[in-house]
Parts: structure tokens; C-alpha cells; sequence
């Protein structure tokens, strides 16, 4: 029984590898795929995007769907779902009429399957190092340096003209080692602060006074000596949301020779600024994001630092919401510089030269402004597309212009694949501050050892 447990197993690990290999078992050659890493509110404003594209590719269709739906107000809900030709039929009073229409020309059409963000890069890996795999993969920029070592995806420039990405802010070509290998659709992906207007109509504008508001806005209400409400939460155990800190007390990841720079007086400092918000119960002693996230949306945080795939949420929970910037470091003078990071496309080096035509053209349309706009609409994302930053939405929404404020004092995330190894250091010894296990003179040194060491087996030097 063991032994055929074990085969069952084998057998079952190799069919994995296999599909991810050749990216979905028996996939339709008429239907181009999209792996992406994009929270729940991103996948839904990208398949409304999907069902309009298979319209604008497919000559007429369009005019045979609102002919024949059984109900034709039914319209705007059947593409926004992308639709497959056998859900399309479903709605129409004469499925035939499609048949007919295929007889003709195949309907083009795309859609996308979502992988978390670490099991997007590692299925990515294997499915192209197979031979197949999606078209193009969506993700954060940080993912072009490894993608790029191991030669799974194209440069872009050669198929764009000068003219063509003249419209884009530049942090949304993210290029590699001299070369564009993705086309982002969003910029941002930071870390801002947003507060409670009924608890705090007006944001600190600095630590000093973030402590001082600290003081009387961390309330224990009920007197059984724990708070009920707090100053501030957010996910402060995540190396991730420690960074915009790390930046305001003068420090940085790594520098120009994509070397790790952490063992300074900015690590240390910001480690003991932390343990000095949680000491002063400015914070509460653990946080991570599903109880930030449920103290800040129950009211009973008058702050957060979290990003813009939050804010949707925090809204729709009632919660009256303005952003502001990471107060000021008052010792340093310096703003917290949180990572600023592109999100959009790679190409898939698999992909060959006749069905490579019809990605760009699909990427193409993904990027224009006017769709750029509907992730904007949705989710405040900040438009890679200069152009569509001149909408009214960035006139008249404070969120927009907040947000925006908060990238000009953020900095690039590296997109080095050392920034890999330099996260695996940092957590460990970071989070061995916060339980009292080292000092933050010790794990300073012990991250950036480690991340000297972890590089140095990467790149085989001894």
C-alpha cells in the first residue's frame, strides 16, 4: 500500500509538471493566457478588459451578440465576464448563429489564471523552462531580475517604437541590464499612511507628533489595563513594511552594485524606533496585516500604513478614509521612502514569431490609456499612461492625489534578483528584534552577513 502510494504520488508531481510545462493541458491556439499575481479587485477589472478585447479582435461579434441575447440588457454583464463561445450561446436565442459565425473565422480570445505571488514565479519557471507556459505574466517589476537571469522572458524593444512608449511614465518601463523587459499598466504598489477622519480629522506630520497623538489616541476603554483602540497598526512584522522606515532614518537595501547595504545606524536606529512605538503602545506588541487590517476596519485604529490594493476594502467597510504620507522622521528630517514598484507585463521568451503578433497586440491594448483608467476607477491605481493621469478623477480625488504625493518621496523597489536573498536575511533577524532575541545592533549585522553569504552562493563564488 505504501509503495503504490508512493507511485500515485510520483505520478501525480509528474502530471503537474507536466501541465505547468505546457502551460494548460490542450489550450485552444485561438486563446492567448495571462498568469498573474493581482489581488481579487485587479482579476475582476481584467476580465471586463479581456471580454472588450475579444469584441474589438473579432470582427461583428459585437452586433451578433446584441442581436440574438435572449435579453439584451443581459450585454454588459455576459462581456465583463469574458465570456468562452459555450457561455456565450447560453445567453442567446439561437446558439446556432455562433456556430455559424465560427464556421468563418475562429473567435480570438484571451483570458488569465492566478498563481500567489511566489508560486506565480516558480510555476513560471518550470512551465518556460518546458517550452510553454502563458503569453505574457503579469507581477511586481522585482520580478524581471530573476526572470531575466534565467532567460524565460523577451525584450519588448524591439516590437515598440520610440513614439509608442513616449506616453509612459518612466518607472513603467522597467529595463534590465539595458534592455525594456516589461510594460507596466499601474505604478505604485507603495505603502502610505491612511487614517480615520471621524478619529483623526487631521494626520501627524511627523514621528514626534505621531507619538505625542499616539498618547491619547490609544485608548484602553474598558480599564482591563489592554487597549482598545490604538494610534496606528499595520503589518510592522514584514521586513516589506519596515522599509519605509528604514529609508527615513537615511538607510537603504542594498546600493548601486546591487550589494546589501544593512548593517548601518539606519537599521539600527529604525529597529529601536519600532520597538519604541510598541513600548509607548503606540502600536500594538504583534501585528501582522489580517489584525491590522480588522482593527483598522472595526474603527478601533485610528491609523494604518498599507497600500492601494487596502483602501477598496476599508472603504466598503464604512470606514471614512484620507491618505497622507508616512509622518516625517523628526530625528533625521527625512520623509520614510516606502517602495515604489511598477506592476505589468512580460513576454513569455517561448512565445514564437506568428502567435507573438497577437500578444503585443493584446498587450497593447491592455496598456492604453482608457483601459488604464478602469484599474484607476476601481482600485485609485496610479495609470502608467501620462495621458491618462490628465483625467478629471486625478483633478478631484483626494485618495489620487494623495497617493501620488506619497510616490515622490518613495524609491524604486531594486528589481535585482540580490533583493531576493536580501528579504530572506532581513526577516529572520528582524523579526528576532521583536521577540527579543537580538539586539538591533545584532541583527543588523547578522542581515547583512547572511545576505553577503546567501549572494555569494547564488552567484557560485566562494
Amino acid at each position: 500500500m505504501q509503495r503504490l502510494t508512493l507511485v500515485v504520488l510520483a505520478v501525480f508531481l509528474l502530471l503537474t509538471v507536466y501541465l505547468l510545462a505546457t502551460g494548460k493541458s490542450g489550450r485552444d491556439p485561438n486563446e492567448l493566457v495571462i498568469w498573474t499575481q493581482d489581488f481579487a479587485p485587479g482579476r475582476v477589472v481584467l476580465e471586463g478588459l479581456l471580454g472588450k478585447y475579444m469584441l474589438e479582435v473579432n470582427p461583428g461579434l459585437a452586433e451578433l451578440i446584441r442581436q440574438n441575447l435572449k435579453n439584451p440588457a443581459d450585454f454588459d454583464r455576459l462581456i465583463y465576464g469574458n465570456p468562452r463561445p459555450v457561455d456565450i450561446k447560453r445567453f442567446l436565442k439561437d446558439g446556432g448563429v455562433l456556430d455559424r459565425y465560427m464556421e468563418k473565422q475562429p473567435i480570438q480570445r484571451a483570458s488569465h489564471i492566478y498563481y500567489e505571488t511566489e508560486e506565480l514565479r516558480s510555476n513560471f519557471i518550470v512551465a518556460a523552462l518546458g517550452g510553454s507556459g502563458p503569453d505574457l505574466i503579469y507581477g511586481p517589476a522585482d520580478m524581471v531580475g530573476p526572470f531575466f537571469d534565467m532567460k524565460l522572458i523577451e525584450p519588448l524593444e524591439p516590437f515598440f517604437s520610440n513614439d509608442e512608449l513616449a506616453n509612459f511614465d518612466l518607472m513603467g518601463l522597467v529595463r534590465f541590464q539595458g534592455h525594456l523587459y516589461m510594460i507596466a499598466d499601474r505604478i505604485g504598489n507603495h505603502l502610505t499612511l491612511v487614517y480615520n477622519k471621524k478619529i483623526l480629522p487631521n494626520p501627524p506630520q511627523t514621528t514626534d507628533e505621531l507619538i505625542a497623538l499616539g498618547k491619547t489616541l490609544t485608548k484602553d476603554l474598558d480599564g482591563d489595563g489592554v487597549p482598545d483602540q490604538y494610534a496606528l497598526v499595520w503589518n510592522f512584522i514584514e521586513p516589506f513594511f519596515f522599509i519605509p522606515f528604514l529609508g527615513g532614518f537615511g538607510g537603504w537595501v542594498m546600493d548601486e552594485n546591487a550589494q546589501p547595504t544593512l548593517n548601518t545606524e539606519a537599521t539600527i536606529n529604525a529597529c529601536k524606533f519600532i520597538e519604541e512605538l510598541r513600548t509607548k503602545k503606540i502600536i500594538p506588541r504583534e501585528s501582522d496585516l489580517d489584525l491590522a487590517n480588522q482593527l483598522f476596519k472595526q474603527q478601533k485604529a485610528a491609523m494604518i500604513i498599507n497600500g492601494p490594493w487596502s483602501w477598496g476594502g476599508y472603504i466598503d467597510a464604512g470606514v471614512e478614509v484620507g491618505l497622507a504620507r508616512i509622518p516625517m522622521v523628526s530625528a533625521t528630517g527625512k520623509w520614510p521612502s516606502p517602495m515604489v514598484s511598477a506592476t505589468g507585463f512580460c513576454l513569455n521568451v517561448v512565445v514564437d514569431a506568428k502567435r507573438r503578433e497577437r500578444v503585443l497586440q493584446l498587450l497593447r491594448f491592455l496598456t492604453r490609456p482608457d483601459n488604464e483608467l478602469e484599474y484607476t476607477r476601481a482600485l485609485r491605481a496610479i495609470p502608467s499612461r501620462l495621458e491618462a493621469r490628465t483625467d478629471s478623477l486625478f483633478l478631484h480625488d483626494p485618495i489620487l492625489k494623495a497617493s501620488q504625493d506619497q510616490i515622490t518621496v518613495g524609491r524604486p523597489m531594486p528589481i535585482n534578483t540580490e533583493m531576493r536573498v536580501i528579504w530572506d536575511a532581513m526577516r529572520p533577524a528582524y523579526q528576532s528584534v521583536l521577540n527579543g532575541q537580538l539586539t538591533p545592533e545584532q541583527a543588523a549585522k547578522q542581515m547583512q552577513e547572511v545576505a553577503e553569504q546567501k549572494i555569494k552562493e547564488m552567484r557560485g563564488r566562494s
